[in-house]
């Protein structure tokens, strides 16, 4: 019988974390790398797993309790036969037998005195998964504490995975490709200098098997049985996993407070996620996939008066009549498809919007110009067909506004069309006709489009591939749209510009002040796929086109 004593592993950075579960009760046997309690920090949840195989005697730390790394948490006896002898032997034999074995263990010790270290990965800020671009050491190789063992990259950041110990590589447990999360399995280290330490431990390990031996042993030989005079931590043990205490109704879902918390903030009632953790722990990225495909599950048929679903919660029914005269109207079927897709949109897009003036005095001049030829070709022009060109020009120069979000969430599409949506207020409500590839149209044929789709829109005859097909769309408010808005994306778009009423502000030329005609422009964008950089670029390039026409030509 050995008993050994478990400590608390790196942590990665973090000086103390929460005892937050205790998985096992005395007496229960284990496996290595079976979950002995759950540790958390104020950034990441993590198992602590059991470095032996054996049977718990005891925890050393109680649930709550704040520990550091080395700090012993557990108690573990690695032989599941008991040590005790029931026949005593004779004073003789007490007495020469434990000096026999020790010399004999510290011999058995001599050609295994290396000891492993496993190297995990520390705490990287989230439960998520990172890939492992980069393997830094070969088996065999010397390594020093802090030496690069392999690299991790997100979709943010590169991070280097250091060792904790210097030693020697026995085995890489991860491979390029692989994906890791805090506490993954990296390598294994023959840590230097181990044998005195190996040597010594055998002493000992012999020694108390030896007494052990006597006929007192019983009460050693059985970890199980209470311990109330050396375990202080006994009594605040729990028979099995509970967790957010504080929440009574809770009590009967297997998760963490960090956990807890996200559930809360999404609206999300646990009791309906399956947990993918040890023993059935629900982790963040279960609330997280609860509520994707209870998105994905709606089908686009999210109710607008009872709330989104998924967790969201719902809007109250008030009885309106009670204020005064009322009337309930049917919404059309525009309506109600323009509603779904204005919550879909904006509860799946992570939204940005940016704002700036574009300089449209030379643009609107030259437009009032046309209007004679106009007249002659039988065609309108507005400034809605100068902002479809720009926008299609802006899109081939910033093709990143030209993409849109693959399914799995792991690819994206690059499209080589350019389509631009124009959204048209209707009796019947919001429609978007898509002019179809209008980087290669000039002003008057996409005036052209505009008139005819936005009279097809108005009597209600345009045909499903009118509206299909966008990579943009261009939402005008004209004379009615104030100094602003912020519009929703349409997805599976990742931008939209968003139009106000244009007026005359005074402009500083360098030595005076002129009046010119300004446009507030609106450009929302899906952060997922968009960056500020990306949207800066594209929202400086479009203006210059519409402040310098002459830009459209090259």
């Amino acid at each position: 019988m050995a008993i050994e004593i478990v400590t608390v592993p790196d942590l990665g950075g973090a000086e103390s974390v929460d005892v937050i579960e205790l998985n096992l009760t005395p007496g229960d046997s284990l496996e290595p790398e079976d979950s002995l309690l759950v540790l958390e920090s104020d950034k990441a949840t993590m198992d602590v797993p059991s470095p032996y195989a054996g049977t718990l005697v005891k925890y050393l730390v109680a649930d709550g309790a704040t520990v550091k790394i080395g700090d012993a948490i557990a108690e573990i006896e690695t032989s599941a036969e008991a040590a005790a002898d029931p026949e005593p032997e004779p004073a003789k034999e007490d007495v020469v037998e434990p000096v026999a074995e020790v010399s004999e263990a510290v011999a058995e010790a001599e050609p295994a005195a290396a000891s492993e270290q496993l190297i995990v990965v520390p705490d990287i800020g989230s439960d998520d998964e990172i890939d492992v671009i980069e393997i830094s050491v070969a088996v065999g190789d010397q390594v020093e504490e802090g030496d690069t063992l392999i690299v991790l990259e997100s979709d943010k950041a590169t991070m280097d995975v250091p060792s904790s110990h210097a030693g020697t590589v026995l085995k890489i447990l991860a491979s390029e490709g692989d994906k890791l999360r805090t506490g993954g399995q990296v390598a294994m280290l023959e840590v230097a200098g181990a044998a005195v330490a190996v040597k010594e431990k055998a002493v000992e390990e012999v020694a108390a098997e030896a007494v052990a031996a006597k006929p007192v042993a019983p009460a050693v030989a059985q970890p199980s049985a209470p311990q109330p005079s050396t375990n202080t931590a006994s009594p605040k043990i729990p028979a099995a996993p509970v967790s957010g205490a504080e929440d009574p109704a809770a009590t009967s879902v297997y998760a963490g407070p960090s956990v807890r918390l996200l559930a809360r903030e999404l609206g999300v009632s646990l009791d309906k996620v399956t947990g993918t953790g040890p023993r059935g722990r629900i982790q963040k990225d279960d609330v997280n996939d609860y509520v994707k495909n209870a998105l994905s599950n709606s089908s686009g048929d999210l109710s607008i008066t009872a709330g989104g679903g998924s967790g969201i919660p719902a809007v109250p029914a008030v009885d309106f009549t009670q204020f005064g005269e009322i009337e309930s109207v049917k919404l059309s079927k525009i309506q109600k498809l323009t509603a779904n897709n204005m919550q879909r949109n904006w509860l799946n897009v992570p939204h940005v919007t940016q704002f700036d003036d574009a300089d449209i005095t030379e643009l609107e001049d030259f437009r009032k110009s046309l209007k004679a030829e106009g007249e002659k070709r039988g065609i309108r022009v507005t400034p809605v067909a100068f902002l479809i060109k720009a926008i299609a020009t802006s899109l081939q120069a910033n093709p990143e506004f030209n993409r849109s979000l693959a399914g799995d969430g792991e690819h994206y599409v690059q499209k080589h069309f350019v389509h631009v949506g124009m959204a048209v207020d209707t009796p019947r409500g919001l429609v978007v006709p898509v002019i179809k590839n209008a980087d290669e149209k000039g002003i008057w044929e996409i005036s052209e489009d505009i008139m005819s789709l936005a009279g097809l829109a108005r009597e209600g005859k345009l045909k499903p591939s009118d509206m299909q097909g966008g990579c943009f769309t261009l939402s005008s408010l004209g004379a009615i749209g104030g100094t602003g808005f912020t519009p929703i994306v349409n997805s599976p778009e990742v931008g939209i510009l968003g139009v106000s009423k244009s007026q005359i502000k005074p402009h500083w030329n360098g030595s005076e002040f002129v009046p010119r005609l300004m446009l507030p422009l609106c450009l929302s964008y899906d952060h997922r796929l968009i960056n500020g950089g990306d949207a800066g670029r594209f929202m400086t390039h479009l203006v210059k086109l519409l402040s310098d026409i002459r830009y459209l030509a090259l």
